[in-house]
This record gives C-alpha cells, structure tokens and sequence, in this order.
C-alpha cells in the first residue's frame, strides 16, 4: 500500500474512509470562521438551510471575527458588523469584535486550530492554519453556511506537491521570501486544488510564525492548502500562545513512500530575498532586480506577515532612524495581542517616532477600501499576500511584495533596498513565545 501525505491522513481521519488523492470524502469539520463582509451571506445561507428556526451543530467551534472593515468605515460596514454581532449572540458562536484583530491570527491566538484539525474559512487565506499542522482551507459562503447546520463538508482530497529546502537561509532570507520564491516557480495557478506540503531542513527550522506564512500564501499558487508538519516547535507555540496542551502525534507526517504530484528541492544558501513586482505574486525576483524604484507607500500587516515579530524587526531597522521623505509607512498589527505587545516593547514609540502611522488590529489597506488605501499612480510595496490590480485600492496604483525586512529597507530609503545591505536581526522562538494571550 502506498503512503500517505499529511492531508491524505487528516482528510482519512476526519472521514473514516481510507482516503487518497482524488477520493471524494464527507469529513467532520474542528472549526469555522467567517468575518465581516463574507459573514452575512454565510448567516442567509445557514438560514435558508435551516429554515430559519434551526441550530448551529456546534457552536463553540464558529467564530466569527470583524476585520476587514474595523472599525467600520462606513454604514454598510457597520450594518454588517451588527447582523454578525445580533447573530452570534442569537446562536452562541464565538464573537470578537473590531480590534480583537484579523480572522486567522484570532483563530490561532485564541486556541481554536490545533495539528491534525480540518478547519474551514470563508476567506481564502484559511490556509494559514496549516502552519500548526492543520488541513486549512478556504471556502464559498454557500458551503460555510451549509457547515454551520451539519458540521461536515464534501471534499476532493486533493493531490499534494511537496516543496523542500534544505541546509541554513542566509540572512534576511525569510518565510516571505521562500513562499514567493515558490509561487514564481509553480505560477499562479500552478498548484490549483493541490495541497502545497513543505519540508526540510530548512523548514523544520522555521519559527511558528514564518511556517504560518508559508501556508496563508499557499493560495497565491492555487492551493487547496499548504502544510507544514507539526512538531514539538509547534506544540511549544500553541502552549505559549493559546494555553493548549497539544500532543504531536508522531504519525501526523508524510510517510516516506507518500506519492507526489511534483517535488521541487531547493538549497537554503542559493536563497536570496524575493519581491513579487506588480501585479501577480508569481512575478517573484531577487530583489537586486528591484533595488532604487521609487516607493509612496510602505504597508507592513496583514494575515501574511502582520505579527509581532515582522513588526519588531521593522522597529530594529528604523529605530532611531526616520522613513524616507515623501514615503509612507503605514503599520497594522494583526491583533489586539500584537498590537500590546508593540506597545509593551517600545516597537510602538519607535516606529511612530521614525514616522510611521500605527493603525489598530485589522486587516488595514490589504482589503483595498480600508485606510491607507493607494490613489491614482501610487507605488506601494507592501507585506501582504497579494498585487493584483486595485487590491490596495486604486486600479491605476502598483503593489510590489516582500518580506517586513524588505519593507523596512525599503521605508528607510524610500525607494525598494536589499534587506542583506543594512544591518537587521533575525529572531526565533523566544521572541514569539510572550507574545500573550488576548483573553
């Protein structure tokens, strides 16, 4: 009998069918989660299936975040934020309200994704989860609606492509630059309904919240998911970060005879920092290849690379220092808890005093109607996932992708630098151990 890849075992599990790739399964779900502008019509679609008068299956694994428009910016954005709220309340789903901080980070911060779980999103970055070991995967309102009444959803159990680094990442070489590097291989589409697995050395060595980059922008190539295998790293993580005591079974990994659709092997050393010019993220480059184009606008946040420590290594290079003239720095945390944890540190005081703009916990410009969205001409080079035209705003403005390093290179001088020529410290797992907890 062939192996199996980590998503074959968890799509088996939460099934009870042997499954392989290509199998159709109907599997029992561990959580859900919806937010502000896909909330409401998941809440129309469990009523109409319900018949108004029916019952979540198991409320205390839906949750519901406001994010995208937090605080709201205008009357619709906050009707929304009320039909969510009078919802949960009706329900008893879990709630969070503006500020709490983006979907995916709340999710993780408040212990609802632990190794092995099936979880569902309706937003496409629900691949995030599979940084802690998690099959995380987004979906259409309709199906999360659908789930909210039974708890379980169909899936193809999709074929897995494995990509695998090896050795140590030079300096400012990080997750970001990896995961870019790999969407410019695959192409956009590349990895279409395909779990995208990582492994290695190189990857094993990843602190939780670089592996969590991996999988959010497993989308960005198509991907049904993207998979890091859980180890005690990860239970350490979950314990510090979310007060669950998780047990790593051994046999949540790929068998060595599992079968691949593609295997793409990379050399940690032949690495270099990547930015994805406008507006595809498969158009990765070395970032030699965009050094001194003039930047407006500098965002650091997102479900991307919006944590702690993205936002501290940009506050080490700017300490001290002030952002470019006639360049912005916008900074969002992704969470409340994030957002304290900046301003216990001094990162808060420090990136204000460079200049930047500190906006509250949210998604921030990333969803493009928010603050800090880009007008008419505007170059941006951002943290988040995606440069699609018009995703920060403006169909006339530009979007180029790094890492936190890279954008703080990049806000010093005001126009795109290598993160390899000023001088940044890279950080482990001490420095998200304390991040803290939000309740």
């Amino acid at each position: 009998m062939t192996g199996k890849t980590i998503t074959e075992k968890i799509l088996s599990e939460k099934s009870g069918e042997d499954a392989t790739a290509g199998d159709y399964v109907e599997a029992t779900v561990d959580a859900m989660v919806t937010h502000d502008v896909t909330g409401p019509l998941t809440i129309d679609v469990f009523e109409d299936v319900t018949g108004g008068d029916g019952a979540l299956a198991a409320p205390d694994d839906v949750v519901f975040t406001l994010d995208h428009h937090a605080p709201a910016d205008g009357v619709q954005a906050a009707n929304n934020h009320n039909i969510v709220r009078e919802f949960a309340a009706e329900y008893g789903a879990n709630q969070y309200e503006i500020s709490d901080g983006i979907c995916h980070q709340v999710m993780i911060e408040e212990g609802f994704v632990e190794p092995g779980d099936l979880v569902i999103g309706a937003d496409s970055h629900s691949t995030t989860y599979g940084g802690l070991g998690a099959l995380g995967t987004g979906v259409g309102s309709t199906d999360l609606g659908t789930a909210f009444a039974t708890g379980e959803l169909w899936f193809r159990v999709p074929e897995t492509i494995r990509f695998e680094v090896e050795g140590d990442l030079p300096d400012g070489v990080y997750a970001k630059d990896l995961i870019l590097r790999f969407i410019g291989d695959v192409g956009f589409a590349g990895a279409t309904y395909k779990t995208a697995e990582y492994g290695g050395s190189a990857i094993s060595d990843l602190p939780i919240h670089q592996r969590l980059v991996l999988s959010n922008m497993a989308i960005e190539m198509g991907g049904k998911a993207g998979i890091v295998e859980p180890d005690e790293r990860t239970a350490t993580y979950l314990e510090d970060q979310a007060g669950l005591d998780v047990g790593i079974d051994p046999d949540l990994a790929a068998d060595d005879d599992a079968s691949y659709e593609a295997v793409y092997t990379y050399e940690g050393a032949d690495l270099a920092p990547q930015v994805s010019k406008p507006s595809n993220p498969e158009n990765a480059v070395d970032v030699g290849e965009t050094v001194g184009t003039p930047i407006d606008q500098v965002f650091v946040g997102t479900c991307t690379n919006g944590r702690y420590e993205d936002i501290r290594v940009v506050a080490d290079v700017l300490e001290g220092e002030q952002v470019a003239p006639d360049t912005r720095l916008i900074v969002v945390p992704a969470s409340r808890a994030v957002y304290q944890k900046c301003l216990e540190t001094g990162v808060l005081e420090a990136l204000v005093d460079a200049g930047a703009t500190f906006q509250s916990a949210g998604c921030g410009p990333c969803f493009g109607t928010h603050q800090g969205a880009l007008g008419d001409g505007d170059v941006a080079l951002a943290t988040a996932n995606r440069n699609f035209p018009g995703r920060e705003g403006s169909m006339e403005s530009s979007v180029y992708l790094g890492s936190p390093a890279t954008a703080a290179a990049t806000a010093l001088y005001g126009e795109i630098a290598d993160p390899r020529e000023i001088e940044t410290t890279r950080y482990d797992d001490h420095a998200v151990s304390d991040v803290g907890v939000v309740r």
